[in-house]
C-alpha cells in the first residue's frame, strides 16, 4: 500500500495546534538560525511570502504586512508527523 499525505503548509498547521491565536493570520516558519522561510500560511502565501524568502529581507515589512514569524522547532513537527502518520489512525 503506498500512502501520500499532504498537510497544508505542515510547519504553520502545527505549530497553530498549540497557538490558536494565529488562526487566519500571516504566519511564517523560518529554517535554523531564522535564515530563510521554510513554511508559509495561505493568508502569507497571498502577501508573496513564499518558501525560501530570505528572512533579512522580509524582516522590515512584517510589523506592517502583519506577519508573525517563527523559529523552526523540529522537535515539534517530527513528533506532529508521527502522530499524523499513525498506523493506527490510518485504519
Amino acid at each position: 500500500m503506498i500512502l501520500h499525505a499532504d498537510v497544508n503548509s505542515a510547519y504553520v498547521s502545527w505549530e497553530r495546534v498549540f497557538r490558536p491565536d494565529l488562526e487566519g493570520r500571516p504566519c511564517v516558519v523560518l529554517s535554523n538560525n531564522d535564515g530563510m522561510v521554510v513554511a508559509s500560511s495561505k493568508e502569507a502565501k497571498a502577501l508573496g511570502l513564499d518558501l525560501g524568502k530570505p528572512w533579512f529581507e522580509l524582516r522590515p515589512h512584517a510589523d506592517r504586512l502583519g506577519v508573525t514569524a517563527l523559529s523552526s522547532n523540529y522537535e515539534l513537527y517530527g513528533d506532529m508527523s508521527r502522530r499524523t502518520m499513525n498506523p493506527r489512525m490510518l485504519q
